[in-house]
């Protein structure tokens, strides 16, 4: 609770992630379910996450240079406006007598590109207003908030849809970044450093070399696109309810990895004694394959939920140890601009991996995509794992970049102690 007590702005950011976490993730169980109401097709389902692909793509590394080029702070306001906005023209859509397809693919494109500029800036800012000694614990902190809210608010959506419908849904989730605002709106400015580079093709491609001179930092990325991309199938969820003869347990089923995830969380306080990241996140992702694989196999609502959890919780441990190697090793002058490579690894996996889902479902049936999508995850890892020793053998006590930023932090913070 450390990060909490210590820090004002912390408080104001965690405080507006868990009002609209809620929002959110309700809409993330709307969209695919009222896609489904409207054409019943696998393939309309997987390719709402394919349509994002692009808007994430340019608009997460686009984030990511202004982020460490203009005031952090006002990027993050300005976004959640548009949020907003995005939000509000679901609402109308749904409320239409006939709600159109498009809109869904659209909206949902715009929303994404949104979400995706404003990121970079919440992952840099954060970094800024948490010591870099309660990293860990902050991490823990913003898992255990996202795993609440993924529990409660898509079981809360799944009744929602049922009983009301969409519109409702979409209209909570405007409601939520109305309410966020002010607190974004009362954090301390985070203007760039004086010698901030304006954002550029330019910066861009520096911060693209940065990230490919530490092989470590490749390996976080890439063991989780390959994780996501092979084994990620929420598109199948409302199809999955629907073969287990329960089709009010849509919710659940988009629940259970968050279950899993918060009491990975809860209990995640010995993450905060690991130092071998990097061989922590291969495990992790490793466990996530095995539960998706197994889920294929479950043959009622709970066994799949069970291995839907497990799959969270593996998840969420790879999660919070990436998220350590970053804010620990990063320097803050390319924390926005990594946060939107960053941004690609966690982001770009879970679509692709919808939409490989949505595929392989139409052709081979739900069942075979899960387990095939799970047994191809743990190849890929294994695979990676050998590739990337450095990634593997990665130590938060000697690493020479964690190292230097814990230096860089500590001199900062004596600097600021004596001018005060």
């Amino acid at each position: 609770m450390s990060p909490l007590r210590d820090s004002r702005d912390y408080r104001l950011l965690f405080s507006s992630g868990v009002i609209t976490m809620f929002g959110t993730l309700i809409t993330m169980v709307a969209v695919p379910y009222q896609m489904k109401q409207l054409t019943d097709s696998f393939l309309a389902v997987g390719l709402v996450s394919l349509a994002e692909f692009v808007p994430m793509v340019v608009c997460g590394l686009w984030g990511g240079a202004i982020a460490d080029a203009l005031d952090r702070r006002k990027i993050i306001v300005f976004s959640e406006l548009g949020l907003l906005v995005t939000a509000a023209a679901l609402t109308v859509n749904a409320l239409l007598p006939d709600p159109q397809i498009w809109v869904l693919y659209v909206v949902g494109a715009i929303s994404t590109g949104i979400a995706c500029l404003q990121r970079p800036s919440l992952e840099a800012v954060l970094q800024q207003v948490v010591k870099h000694d309660q990293q860990a614990a902050a991490a823990v902190l913003s898992s255990l908030r996202w795993n609440f809210g993924a529990i409660v608010a898509p079981a809360l959506g799944g009744l929602l849809l049922a009983q009301y419908g969409p519109a409702l849904a979409y209209g909570i989730d405007a409601l939520t970044f109305l309410v966020s605002l002010p607190l974004l709106w009362a954090t301390r400015s985070v203007p760039p450093a004086e010698d901030a580079a304006p954002p550029s093709l330019q910066s861009l491609v520096e911060g693209m070399r940065y990230a490919l001179s530490r092989k470590d930092l490749m390996g976080t990325y890439l063991v989780d696109i390959a994780a996501m991309v092979f084994a990620m199938s929420n598109a199948l969820y409302p199809f999955l309810a629907d073969e287990l003869r329960a089709p009010e347990a849509v919710g659940l089923l988009y629940s259970a990895a968050a279950v899993g995830a918060l009491i990975a969380s809860i209990t995640g306080r010995w993450t905060t004694r690991v130092h071998r990241h990097g061989l922590g996140v291969i495990v992790a992702a490793t466990v996530w394959g095995v539960a998706l694989a197994l889920t294929a196999l479950a043959p009622n609502v709970w066994l799949v939920f069970t291995c839907l959890a497990m799959a969270g919780a593996a998840d969420m441990i790879s999660g919070i140890f990436r998220g350590t190697m970053w804010n620990q090793t990063i320097p803050s002058e390319y924390r926005g601009r990594l946060a939107g490579i960053e941004l690609l690894s966690y982001a770009s996996g879970p679509m692709l991996g919808n939409a490989r889902a949505g595929v392989m479902a139409d052709i081979t049936g739900t069942r075979f995509s899960l387990g095939a999508g799970g047994l191809l995850c743990i190849g890929a890892v294994l695979g990676l794992a050998a590739a990337l020793p450095k990634f593997r053998r990665y130590d938060a006590r000697t690493d020479e970049h964690a190292l230097a930023e814990k230096a860089r932090r500590e001199g900062l913070a004596e600097a600021q102690q004596s001018a005060v």
